[in-house]
């Protein structure tokens, strides 16, 4: 399970590429919407699953 780990820094990596996406039509006056959502979606879910991991990790130490 320690690929869960990894897991959480996809979404950072897929969030930053969606909100540089999102700059490069807003830049060229393009509709941005979509990228823009999907981006803060892959931001918000990075979170989620590092807050996730780490209650999982707590959970595994208790004996």
């Amino acid at each position: 399970m320690n690929y869960l780990r990894f897991t959480q820094y996809a979404y950072l990596l897929a969030g930053i590429l969606f909100a540089i996406d999102a700059f490069v039509k807003w830049k060229a006056q393009e509709s941005f919407t979509i990228s823009a959502i999907f981006a803060a979606v892959c931001i918000f879910l990075f979170f989620f699953r590092r807050k996730f991991a780490k209650k999982f990790d707590e959970h595994n130490k208790k004996p």
